[in-house]
């Protein structure tokens, strides 16, 4: 049975004709243990279906292991996005963007596609001026309308620097990872494990905490 319906679709369908070029969405399952993975599967196959420069690739995380090695995915399921030149953005989202998360993986697929607001040249510095490895977790809910800009303003990081790494990770599809960090509401932020925001902050609060590691 589809996820969307055909009024949901057609509105979908108008917003993705803003993708530019061929975005590829790397999709990563499993048969079994994974209670999300198959309504995952529905929603990446209906969002491609929707525009044709959105490309969709499965694999197995047992048995594709080796395959997905380069994305450094570790969980499922899991979703990647590679720009035109299949260049790994680190766009990532564990879990099914559903709910609000919708908005921030089509702003994910439209901004990869290279079509995006340039951001003011001193944040764009400041941005460019990171030379360390950063992982950002932005741990959500999917009936959380602060989540999606949360998400949003870390995978633009990503986009914007390739020494950054953001993953969406939906809290009660990895709830040890939740209990882990702490997560008692949503959104959460941590930052190479050992620093973390509270709530959606802009660019700018991300960068304090960056240039700090």
């Amino acid at each position: 049975m589809p996820l969307f319906d055909d009024k949901v679709k057609n509105q979908l369908s108008d917003i993705l004709k803003n993708i530019r070029d061929k975005v590829t969405i790397v999709y990563a399952t499993q048969e079994f243990e994974c209670n999300t993975c198959r309504d995952t599967h529905s929603f990446v196959d209906e969002i491609a279906a929707l525009n044709p420069n959105i490309g969709l690739e499965v694999y197995d995380f047992v048995k594709d292991r080796q395959k997905l090695e380069p994305w450094k995915i570790d969980k499922v399921p899991a979703i990647a996005l590679l720009d035109k030149d299949r260049s790994d953005t680190g766009i990532r989202f564990y879990g099914i963007p559903g709910g609000y998360e919708i908005n921030s993986f089509i702003q994910a697929l439209i901004e990869t596609s290279g079509r995006r607001e340039p951001l003011p040249d001193a944040l764009a510095q400041r941005v460019a001026a990171v030379k360390k490895d950063v992982h950002i977790q932005v741990f959500i809910s999917l009936t959380c309308p602060y989540c999606p800009p949360a998400v949003s303003t870390a995978h633009r990081l990503a986009l914007e620097n390739r020494n950054i790494r953001a993953d969406m990770v939906e809290s009660t599809t990895f709830i040890h990872l939740a209990q882990k960090y702490g997560v008692q509401g949503v959104p959460r932020i941590i930052i190479n494990e050992t620093h973390s925001l509270e709530g959606a902050h802009p660019m700018p609060a991300f960068l304090d905490v960056i240039e700090k590691l």
